[in-house]
């Protein structure tokens, strides 16, 4: 059976998961991402690449991750890596930053109103 030569980089450097929701036989979910066939310079950014360009970049990614069908899956993945560069999930590295600062207040906050709680149920 011939192998293709090489891997998409975004694929490669995925390791293998599953999604909860998948069915256990799926295989890894990045199996089934729409960015398989793509090119991994459109999800990441070449040195010195000017605004405008990795703007218009970074939506034709993005528009790529809007009809994938783990688009969830690899926004996780990614969220929890963290993966520092490049479209993931649909989002850009500094909306991860923006998402993952909220997923941190949340969890502080849940954690504070959780902790006073049980001081007032135990006094």
């Amino acid at each position: 059976m011939l192998q293709p030569p090489h891997q998409p980089l975004q694929v490669a450097a995925v390791p293998a998961q599953r999604s909860p929701s998948r069915e256990d036989d799926a295989g890894p979910w990045h199996s089934d991402a729409a960015c398989r066939s793509d090119e991994a310079g459109l999800f990441f950014a070449p040195s010195k690449e000017p605004t405008a360009a990795r703007l218009a970049r970074e939506e034709a990614a993005k528009r790529v991750c809007a009809r994938c069908p783990v688009m969830v899956d690899c926004r996780e993945h990614a969220l929890m890596q963290p993966e520092p560069y490049g479209v993931w999930g649909g989002l850009t590295a500094a909306e991860r930053r923006v998402a993952l600062a909220r997923r941190r207040r949340r969890d502080i906050e849940l954690t504070t109103a959780a902790t006073a709680e049980r001081i007032a149920a135990a006094g």
